[in-house]
């Protein structure tokens, strides 16, 4: 059976606790695709709600050949949930968005209108964040990384309102890893990146899922996955312990020659197990970084798994 062109435009929602949103997000997606015809689909990724999401996500699907639901096993977490809604995309561009409706679908148009003119990733840039302090403060941080693991451009904002060329979603797609972050996979994959201002809503309904323990959960995948930073740090450590058991050898040594020692071989010994300690640091440190690259170069696709594909 031959497959159908692809579409125009593909959207790309993880959803986790939104099964009273869902209906609202659904209904303002076809009155923006009503005001701008176009051939599109919309992917939606149940990533293991605890609500009753799929069954919502099912109720929704009924007739609707253009909505793609998918069901994981379990929750994986929100960039895995969008990795795997990247790779059942068909769309010459994919807008990934969140599914509490602070990203409005009316706004699309705007990214759309921005790619258009040659970029490869278009961020949306909020007029004004309507995120809690808890989010704020955490993106202030894993902004920060991203500019130093990934040389974000300072003028460049990142959100998960963006729309992204299907060049670059394969290539994203073909990276082979068990911990993917978007935004990081995007700057390192794409030429081309802007922004473009677009209307930022408070949450439709309920609390923001981005509590302390899940944007330090992203922060650790950031910092071990994607950086040597960690082995780095030791293996200065441990040079560090080098030069104090060298400094240190050396004020045993001048004592026992100045003052004498009591106990013969002490000397020796303080200096050779205070020294190799030091040393034992930097070699398993840099035996660790190699490890890790080996580890990201060699690591299968089990970001996810999959329940079911409606």
């Amino acid at each position: 059976m031959k497959e159908s062109p692809p579409p125009e435009i593909s959207i790309v929602i993880p959803v986790y606790r939104s099964a009273s949103i869902l209906p609202e997000t659904l209904a303002q997606l076809d009155a923006f695709f009503h005001a701008h015809p176009m051939k599109f689909e919309i992917v939606l990724v149940n990533d293991g709600s605890p609500d009753d999401s799929w069954e919502v996500l099912k109720q929704l699907k009924q007739g609707r050949d253009e909505i793609i639901i998918v069901d994981l096993i379990r929750n994986f977490g929100q960039h895995s949930a969008m990795m795997c809604g990247l790779k059942l995309s068909r769309g010459k561009f994919v807008v990934t968005m969140d599914d509490d409706l602070q990203n409005p679908p009316s706004e699309i148009i705007h990214l759309i209108d921005k790619i258009n003119e040659g970029h490869d990733v278009v961020f949306g840039r909020f007029q004004q964040k309507q995120h809690g302090l808890i989010r704020r403060v955490g993106s202030k941080i894993v902004g920060w990384l991203n500019r130093k693991l990934f040389n974000k451009p300072r003028d460049l904002t990142l959100t998960n309102f963006r729309i992204i060329r299907r060049d670059i979603v394969d290539a994203v797609c073909k990276f082979r890893t068990n911990a993917p972050y978007l935004p990081g996979l995007l700057l390192m994959t794409g030429k081309s990146f802007a922004n473009v201002d677009v209307v930022h809503h408070p949450r439709f309904e309920g609390e923001s899922n981005y509590t302390v323990l899940v944007i330090a959960k992203l922060i650790w995948r950031l910092v071990f996955n994607y950086s040597a930073f960690p082995l780095r740090l030791l293996c200065g450590f441990g040079l560090l312990i080098s030069l104090f058991a060298f400094l240190f050898g050396c004020y045993v040594i001048i004592k026992h020659f100045t003052f004498g020692i009591e106990q013969p071989g002490w000397t020796t010994l303080v200096v050779l197990i205070s020294f190799f300690q030091g040393v034992t640091l930097v070699v398993l440190s840099a035996m660790g970084e190699y490890l890790v690259r080996i580890l990201n170069d060699v690591s299968g696709p089990r970001a996810y798994l999959i329940r079911q594909v409606l």
